[in-house]
């Protein structure tokens, strides 16, 4: 929605928590329009213009919008009850952040072991005291659905109501020791990233205009970048072209994965260049990097892949295998396959005999895998491998290959699988 062709104004940006899983926007939101920021009191907030209390209430035209103290995911957790004063003090509606998801909950350990089960019980309590007596017409908008790092079952719908919560969402059906338990048993992987996303979250991320915009830049002003050792190259071609053709030392991630993975792979003391699929991905590619706090892109390769290679400039491959010749190979026992799936994931159904180390911890076990046997990654169709085997490429280990298409290709063709718990690294 863009408030310029509804001729609206922005007048306040409502944070509902410290976010963990990106830079959030509401600085970048003041300096442009003007905007009040307000959040709760809960935290020591050191940028904002308006600290909430539970029960404050922000008027805007005929709209009442009700700060509603519910901790859970976060000890400063808030949701936000909207009413119209034309159509009766009742609201209608009520923006849930991370404490109530389409068929889920915010997942509550993330504020560490010692409050996991006392910060469970509060969501319980904010869901059932604050949120389910709205009543049942009530528009629930989460912050997130489906595949948000922030819940393990969010469904992909963007909006529901409190009465569809009530009668389909799981969660909402236990009592409160039931609840409790569930929430400690409910393990999740929590991103490096995430430190520097509630750092930055809390003291206010820089502005953007005081970081260059990414340049194109040629080969020759692009080679001594990717010499610097505080330089590493992104990759956001597809796994089968990057597994063909590649800078030394680059990362492949895909386009869209960017916007996770690299949390997982690069350092912030690193500066990024890129190299693209399309030079129209730069910019998309550059927002997905700054949501994550890296700010420091310096530029991509222009005119792309094809002109360093055609200049001579050094390239590299890895192997990039099929699931019937992987088939084939596994029965010499001559190879090591390593699943980078989460636990759940490689749980569900694995090739017999992969180990299962997530993307994320890859790194740390490349160094037992050098000089060893051949290495053959895969994930659930390509991407997290292609990451995989390209963080092994930099770590030393040489012999190693991607499965095409992942674990969906395999499972496509009706080969074996086992359904056993992850020996995780």
């Amino acid at each position: 929605m863009d408030a310029a062709e509804d001729c609206a104004n922005i007048e306040y940006v409502l944070e509902t928590h410290r976010n963990e899983d990106y830079v959030s926007g509401s600085v970048e939101l003041k300096e442009a329009l003007g905007a009040e920021i307000c959040h709760s009191e809960e935290l020591p907030f050191s940028y904002g213009d308006h600290n909430l209390t539970g029960g404050e209430v922000i008027n805007v035209g005929s709209l009442r919008v009700k700060a509603l103290t519910t901790p859970g995911h976060t000890f400063e957790s808030v949701c936000y009850a909207v009413s119209d004063a034309d159509l009766g003090p009742d609201p209608f509606m009520v923006f849930t952040g991370d404490t109530l998801f389409v068929g889920d909950v915010g997942r509550t350990d993330l504020p560490g072991p010692e409050h996991w089960e006392s910060i469970s019980g509060m969501l319980f309590d904010s869901i059932h005291g604050e949120l389910l007596p709205l009543g049942d017409h009530v528009l629930v908008y989460p912050a997130h659905t489906a595949g948000s790092i922030c819940g393990s079952m969010i469904g992909d719908r963007e909006v529901s109501t409190i009465g569809v919560e009530r009668r389909t969402n799981p969660l909402l059906g236990l009592d409160r020791d039931e609840f409790v338990r569930n929430r400690l048993g409910n393990r999740m992987l929590r991103p490096p990233y995430f430190t520097r996303m509630e750092s930055l979250n809390l003291s206010g991320p820089p502005l953007l205009k005081h970081s260059p915009e990414p340049r194109h830049l040629p080969v020759q002003d692009f080679e001594p970048m990717w010499r610097q050792p505080d330089t590493i190259v992104v990759d956001t071609r597809n796994p089968e072209a990057f597994a063909a053709s590649h800078i030394p030392g680059s990362l492949s991630i895909w386009l869209e994965g960017a916007s996770y993975y690299t949390g997982w792979a690069v350092s912030y003391d690193e500066r990024v260049i890129l190299v693209l699929e399309r030079r129209e991905d730069a910019e998309r590619a550059t927002t997905y990097l700054r949501r994550l706090g890296y700010d420091d892109v310096v530029g991509y390769l222009c005119p792309g892949i094809a002109g360093w290679r055609n200049s001579g400039r050094p390239t590299e491959s890895f192997g990039a295998i099929t699931a019937p010749d992987l088939k084939d190979a596994l029965g010499g026992g001559g190879l090591t396959l390593l699943d980078v799936r989460g636990e759940d994931e490689y749980a569900s159904g694995h090739i017999p005999g992969a180990m299962n180390v997530y993307v994320g911890h890859v790194a740390g076990v490349a160094r037992s895998m050098r000089g060893g046997k051949p290495v053959v990654v895969t994930c659930s169709w390509g991407g997290r491998g292609s990451l995989a085997a390209s963080i092994l490429r930099r770590n030393g280990v040489r012999d190693v290959s991607n499965l095409l298409g992942g674990m969906h290709s395999w499972n496509a063709l009706r080969y074996p699988i086992e359904k056993a718990p992850a020996a995780s690294g």
